[in-house]
């Protein structure tokens, strides 16, 4: 007699593990599904054969690979993308099968996955894998098939390059939410002087339109002046029947724009060291990375 639980009881167990996987390698919800959906065909087919030992590293190493097979396709699509790209945001609380605690704070967040673009996908998943998800080098080299040594050598260029453009630092959630809103009531106010004493002067605002939704330019925008013009001219206004809510994003405190009960615009602030000065500005206002939000 066979004990074992199905295959579909023991996919759903670790899918939360593996959406976060996936999502950090590729950034898009959409690819996350399709990838899994891959793993799950792949997972299914192989469960009718010998029992899986270990069935978590299975996974793992499957979706893994599928996701690092699929950077380069995701790679083409954005050479042709109009302006700015950035990761989708994702709401922890509304992902699939409670993934929330694997979206994990400083982890995931937008201006790190910012970082994690720039990543070679070897250096990538192995950052993901061991950064994020605490896996160790052992664990990684069983999972690309690759030496230990090699792992730890792919995991100090990995972290290098990270810390060099984005240095390790906490933000307190509750000074970085208090930041965002007083931000958002400055831009809603039309309050330049304000704006300029939230932000550094080197600030950099990038927003992501996708050619669908309004933008700053084609290229990301610097300087404090030309932010807080720009953010003062095309205010988000309640009086346009906007609305603002608060809540985490990527684990971080954000801003979501709402018309009609619809989410039309995410704001998030990156905070330097001390946590009171914004150091960049992010803004996604493309409509088919907000419909994951609600």
């Amino acid at each position: 007699m066979n004990d074992a639980p199905p295959a579909t009881a023991v996919f759903a167990e670790h899918r939360e593990l593996l959406f976060g996987i996936v999502y950090g390698m590729l950034g898009t919800v959409a690819d996350t599904e399709d990838v899994l959906q891959d793993v799950w065909l792949s997972w299914e087919a192989r469960s009718h054969g010998a029992p899986i030992e270990h069935p978590r590293a299975y996974l793992v190493r499957v979706a893994i690979n599928a996701a690092i097979a699929r950077q380069d396709a995701v790679k083409r699509r954005r050479e042709t993308y109009i302006g700015p790209w950035l990761p989708e945001p994702v709401d922890a609380e509304a992902v699939p099968d409670g993934a929330a605690h694997l979206l994990r704070i400083e982890s995931v967040s937008l201006a790190l996955m910012v970082v994690l673009e720039s990543l070679t996908p070897a250096e990538r998943a192995v950052f993901v894998l061991g950064e994020v998800f605490g896996y160790g080098h052992g664990e990684i080299a069983a999972i690309l098939d690759r030496t230990p040594a090699s792992v730890r050598q792919t995991a100090h260029r990995a972290r290098s390059h990270v810390r060099a453009r984005r240095p390790r630092h906490r933000v307190d959630p509750a000074v970085h939410r208090e930041v965002t809103e007083r931000f958002m009531d400055a831009v809603a106010g039309g309050d330049i002087d304000a704006l300029l004493g939230l932000m550094a002067p080197d600030v950099t605002l990038t927003c992501d339109g996708g050619g669908l939704g309004p933008a700053a330019g084609p290229r990301p925008l610097h300087g404090a002046d030309r932010i807080a013009a720009l953010l003062v001219n095309r205010t988000f206004r309640r009086s346009q029947g906007l609305e603002v809510d608060f809540r985490p994003l990527n684990g971080s405190p954000s801003a979501l724009m709402l018309r009609d009960g619809r989410v039309v615009g995410v704001l998030m602030l990156d905070l330097d060291a001390g946590g009171d000065t914004v150091a960049a500005v992010y803004a996604v206002t493309n409509p088919e990375k907000l419909t994951g939000l609600r």
